[in-house]
């Protein structure tokens, strides 16, 4: 493969530390590499560096004659007074843009929903930032530098973004370097991983997966010195092998070698434990939404939603941006009331919120960390051990002479990490987490992962962060069309629905997008504000037009026992996986009868989600 830059011997410091000594690396044609690493250690001074709008202080950089550079900064500096459409096609005319197949693929993938004639100047930051992208992509580039790109985009938008990379050149064409802490993009478009540490660059071949394999490897081998981070690391390889199908791309070494790894990892959760703890700690009732509809004069954002939340309940909450997440999580914490409907909240219940603000640490901003921490409790239980706060900030990644540090002087990442654990300190049982993976590395995600697989309480986690959310729940719903509807099928089910345009829109989230895509953007393209899905009609009630309300009635409780009897055999499903495991493999005849049973219950599971997607289509949800 043809060479495209390359790093030789490349020093660079800092007043207060080096960054880089003696780092030597280089991109070739077909390269997708994603860049790991903890906060603060270079990552996006590395990609400065290879694009050439940073001088190193030795060695040098080089690129291929005329190769051509197109690069996303982590800021997102617009134009001011400039409107959408001059900022994302630039002075081209409308028949030039409009000709051409993937400018209106960028279009309709990233601002379909945004007015083409709006002053930027108006705009939210996640527009901005979409905006920024687009701008990017619909240019020609040999080699494209991503330093955040997935900020501020849901999860249909980076899904539509790792897509359009993958199909943006052949195999063997351009190159890209990628800093994301969106593991599941990682490993969606990267060929290779390169990890910044210690002031150098390690390669690993594969994505995230992968590299988290070839890291266990490596750590085991130095388990002296990295004892701590192996075992962090072995953990998240027990989740990789043992989690969702998508976890599990086949990596270029020997896989024989990750089972023995793992055989003596226990499991990342013990879910009948937690669920004990959690039903003493909050007893039968914890949030119940019953009937509830929420509207802001005209415009409906919820209507019809019951949801009976369950003591030591995970659950992840889907939904484009506008669909009614936040409205929904203000119901179960009390912060709003509904418009028609009730919310019944158990007499135990101690809701905590960790919000994308920081605004509980304002009023510690002159404090130092280790002041705060000794306001609160003394001692914390973790995987049945107690922590002091100190041991516990520790686990979250800060060391000694941090805890020294006045919070206002905290990194984002670190107050993050000091938010999560003052809330943890407040002992509450039921937590509510608004996008908590903002400002925080790979392994910061994976320790914070960690500490909540033992935290006994219910979990509601809203994150456009896929694998996060498969990662610490158990369960995924979505709110669409106004309506709170389960996810048997997790993630991926939700990309199908809403790829297949069988998801209706509230009026006014239609009409929004209507206003905002440009005519000649294609219909049907999957915007990352969760607009432009293509979908005919307006709000969720056209669609249930024929419905006498008895009818109505009798399929909302058909569809509430469906949802029950696919849990209760799902989880018998998975009873069943645990006695193949434990099962004597030798043993050819259990077997057999084991895997009888198996058949006859994912045949029920087919049939159940089958005649579930008919009472769905029959309701319009």
């Amino acid at each position: 493969m043809a060479h495209l830059l390359g790093a030789e011997n490349v020093h660079l410091e800092f007043p207060t530390r080096v960054v880089f000594d003696s780092v030597t690396l280089g991109l070739d044609e077909g390269d997708r590499i994603g860049v790991v690493g903890r906060n603060g250690d270079g990552k996006s001074t590395l990609l400065a560096l290879l694009a050439q709008r940073l001088e190193p202080d030795a060695g040098r950089v080089t690129h291929r004659r005329g190769l051509t550079v197109g690069y996303l900064d982590q800021r997102d500096v617009l134009p001011a007074g400039a409107t959408v459409g001059s900022i994302v096609v630039g002075e081209l005319e409308e028949h030039e843009w409009a000709g051409d197949p993937k400018i209106r693929d960028v279009i309709g993938g990233l601002v379909s929903d945004i007015p083409w004639d709006a002053v930027v100047d108006d705009l939210s930051g996640g527009q901005r930032r979409r905006i920024a992208l687009a701008k990017l992509l619909v240019g020609d580039w040999d080699v494209l530098f991503l330093d955040e790109p997935t900020n501020h985009l849901d999860v249909e938008g980076i899904q539509w973004l790792a897509d359009h990379i993958n199909r943006r050149w052949s195999s063997n064409q351009g190159g890209m370097v990628v800093v994301t802490h969106d593991r599941w993009f990682l490993d969606a478009v990267s060929t290779d991983t390169w990890e910044v540490h210690d002031g150098v660059v390690e390669p690993f071949e594969g994505g995230y997966a992968a590299y988290i394999l070839q890291r266990v490897e490596r750590d085991r081998q130095a388990a002296a010195s990295e004892q701590r981070r192996q075992n962090l690391a072995r953990k998240e390889l027990a989740w990789l092998r043992r989690g969702a199908p998508a976890r599990t791309s086949k990596p270029k070494f020997r896989i024989d070698a990750a089972n023995a790894l793992i055989d003596d990892v226990p499991p990342i959760r013990d879910t009948v434990a937690l669920s004990q703890t959690a039903t003493a700690r909050l007893g039968k009732d914890v949030v119940d939404l019953l009937d509830v509809g929420v509207s802001f004069g005209d415009d409906v954002i919820l209507r019809d939603v019951e949801w009976r939340i369950a003591p030591g309940e995970r659950t992840g909450i889907l939904g484009p941006n506008g669909a009614g997440k936040s409205t929904l999580l203000n119901l179960v914490s009390g912060k709003l009331q509904p418009t028609v409907g009730r919310v019944k909240t158990g007499k135990t219940v101690q809701v905590a919120v960790l919000d994308q603000q920081l605004a509980d640490l304002q009023q510690f901003a002159d404090d130092r960390v280790r002041e705060v921490v000794a306001r609160k409790k003394t001692s914390y239980v973790a995987d049945g051990k107690e922590m002091t706060p100190s041991q516990l900030l520790e686990r979250l990644g800060f060391t000694s002479e941090q805890l020294s540090t006045p919070v206002k002087d905290l990194s984002g990442g670190q107050k993050r990490r000091l938010q999560l654990m003052l809330i943890l300190l407040d002992e509450p049982n039921v937590l509510i987490l608004d996008e908590p993976t903002n400002d925080l590395d790979t392994d910061m995600l994976a320790a914070m992962e960690d500490l909540l697989d033992t935290w006994p309480g219910t979990l509601l986690v809203v994150s456009h962060d896929r694998y996060l959310l498969e990662r610490v729940t158990d369960q995924q719903y979505a709110v669409l069309g106004g309506h709170l509807r389960h996810l048997p099928g997790g993630v991926d089910e939700y990309m199908r629905l809403r790829a297949s345009g069988s998801v209706p829109q509230t009026a006014s989230a239609a009409a929004a997008a209507t206003a905002g895509r440009p005519d000649t953007a294609p219909a049907g393209g999957s915007g990352a504000g969760g607009a432009g899905s293509g979908v005919a009609g307006g709000s969720g009630s056209s669609a249930v037009v024929g419905l006498s309300g008895a009818d109505r009635r009798a399929a909302e409780k058909e569809m509430s026992a469906l949802d029950r009897r696919i849990a209760k055999v799902g989880a018998d499903r998975q009873k069943l996986l645990d006695a193949f495991a434990a099962h004597d493999q030798s043993d050819y005849a259990g077997l057999g009868a084991l895997q009888t049973q198996l058949a006859g219950l994912e045949a029920e599971v087919e049939q159940l989600e089958e005649r579930w997607l008919e009472v769905a289509e029959q309701l319009g949800v």
